[in-house]
């Protein structure tokens, strides 16, 4: 589990495309490798991958057939930034919300909006994800936990971005037609479609 505060940026340092696989390492900070074992989950751009190999600062992750095409991780380059999350310990804060880092699919940046000291993106999906997709409700974007500003059913929603986010985050380095990975919000989820049933 991850709570959508992304702890920085990773840089890809390995890009490894197999049939029905793809291998992959990201350098780390020294600190964030303290008590990574194999095994391990960490959040890439809000997909929950496993950690299959530690090689001094360079984490190693597999992303099977499934994840290359429900998410952006097949567009991994060599020395491209990724966002970063170790999953949670028993007692850690959590200050954005529930995430298992299953990713629903990809969306698009329509339109990047800049003021002072604010920023305001929209995104493109398809209109059947608007129903998981609320204002003032929780979404997930590369794992970043945020909230929704505005929703419209066509298939658009935007958010707002503090300057703290755009720091420590890919966002900052978004330009409009760029892919993002969404995850709903669970609970969200789980009542709309139980309700639906």
């Amino acid at each position: 589990m991850f709570s959508g505060i992304v702890k920085g940026l990773g840089e890809v340092a390995e890009v490894h495309p197999k049939e029905g696989l793809l291998r992959y390492a990201v350098k780390l900070p020294k600190e964030w490798l303290e008590g990574l074992a194999l095994g391990g989950s960490i959040s890439v751009d809000g997909i929950c991958q496993t950690v299959v190999k530690i090689e001094g600062d360079k984490v190693y992750f597999d992303a099977i057939q499934e994840t290359i095409n429900r998410t952006t991780i097949k567009n991994l380059k060599v020395g491209g930034k990724v966002n970063i999350e170790r999953s949670l310990k028993v007692g850690d804060e959590i200050g954005g919300h529930m995430l298992s880092g299953h990713v629903f699919g990809v969306a698009t940046i329509k339109e990047i909006r800049k003021t002072t000291n604010n920023v305001e993106m929209w995104f493109c999906c398809p209109a059947e994800w608007m129903k998981y997709i609320l204002p003032k409700g929780y979404i997930a974007v590369d794992g970043a936990s945020l909230t929704v500003v505005d929703v419209e059913p066509e298939g658009k929603f935007s958010v707002h971005l503090i300057p703290e986010t755009l720091r420590l985050t890919t966002l900052g380095l978004k330009e409009e037609g760029g892919l993002v990975n969404i995850e709903f919000d669970a609970q969200t989820q789980a009542i709309v479609d139980t309700v639906e049933r």
